[in-house]
């Protein structure tokens, strides 16, 4: 019997125990199901909230969107834009960006989304990287990046075939351009100054179209000796740097006319220049030249007093009279040596 009794309680214990393990473990596969519902509803909540906030944006943006010239223009100024939101790949028909002063410290990947895409204006902001995505955009025309903090140019932008102007001005320690650069066939327009170049990059010299180019500000010194391959080039700006010569090469630039060497290192002017008659304006102001020469004074009315500013200003005047005086005592200098011989 009282064996009997020992199982009955043994068993009855065990059953209790069964009930509350079994309890327990639908208590915790209920708290998992709570779980799991306020999980989805919080997701769905989060999802509402991104689609809303996306919506706001997008509402936000729309108020920035102009007409100008027949081209829709996206147009962001001195506002707080450091980042931009994925959701501008929904303006796949916006032709051009100008977002200026508004601290943007990054171009999105997802601009390569955007093929319509005709001017990309993104000057004076905080800048640091060209994506390499900026590739795939053929039909871009201009991208200017002035004002920045590019430290690097990928060789992915050549890959903009229409590319026909890129500034990249003040972007202070930008010194190197890939070599497939030079693949640009179409671009005229290059701004390079203010940054850290110690030369002209071989791959600018090589571009078959170029007409303009400002590479002031720089540390170029000296110039490539065949600069004359820049066929089409008509105003180059050389100003603020440390050129100390000038090669022989320049004078058979044919359609070279506005020439800026202002605040360099010049000790001479390469007689050749003389024979340049397209040059329409030059300036060698506040170089060390070796001869010291000064334009005869001329009488003038009041009413010439502009075609006087501008004999000063242009300095093809000056050039020729330095060349002719150059010349002159280099004679001098000869016939002296002749008779002491």
């Amino acid at each position: 019997m009282v064996g009997v009794a020992v199982c009955s309680s043994v068993s009855s214990i065990k059953a209790l125990w069964e009930t509350r393990i079994r309890r327990r473990k639908e208590e915790q596969e209920e708290e998992e199901e709570q779980r799991k519902r306020r999980a989805r509803g919080g997701a769905t909540c989060r999802l509402s909230l991104s689609v809303w906030e996306d919506r706001a944006t997008l509402a936000r943006l729309k108020q920035k969107l102009q007409t100008e010239d027949g081209r829709l223009v996206l147009r962001i100024e001195q506002e707080e834009w450091k980042t931009l939101p994925g959701c501008l790949v929904q303006f796949s028909q916006v032709q051009e960006w100008q977002i200026h002063r508004t601290g943007l410290q990054k171009i999105p990947h997802f601009i390569s989304s955007l093929q319509n895409l005709l001017v990309l204006d993104l000057s004076r902001n905080g800048v640091t990287e060209i994506p390499r995505q900026i590739g795939q955009l053929t039909r871009l025309r201009e991208l200017l990046l002035s004002y920045n903090r590019v430290q690097f140019v990928p060789e992915e932008l050549s890959g903009c075939e229409s590319l026909e102007r890129l500034e990249l001005a003040m972007n202070r320690d930008l010194d190197h351009l890939p070599d497939q650069f030079r693949n640009l066939k179409k671009l005229q327009h290059l701004d390079l100054s203010m940054n850290d170049f110690t030369c002209l990059p071989d791959c600018v010299v090589a571009l078959p179209v170029l007409e303009w180019l400002d590479m002031g500000g720089n540390r170029l010194q000296h110039l490539p000796e065949d600069i004359d391959r820049m066929e089409k080039l008509h105003t180059l700006w050389l100003q603020r740097n440390e050129l100390e010569k000038l090669p022989d090469s320049i004078s058979r630039m044919a359609s070279l006319d506005t020439l800026v060497l202002s605040c360099n290192k010049l000790r001479d002017i390469p007689p050749l220049m003389e024979d340049m008659s397209n040059l329409r304006f030059v300036n060698f102001r506040d170089n060390p030249l070796t001869l010291d020469v000064t334009l005869p004074c001329r009488e003038l009315k009041a009413k010439d007093d502009e075609d006087e500013d501008n004999r000063e200003m242009f300095g093809r005047e000056f050039m020729q009279m330095y060349i002719h005086e150059s010349r002159k005592r280099a004679y001098a200098a000869l016939n002296m040596h002749c008779v002491n011989r």
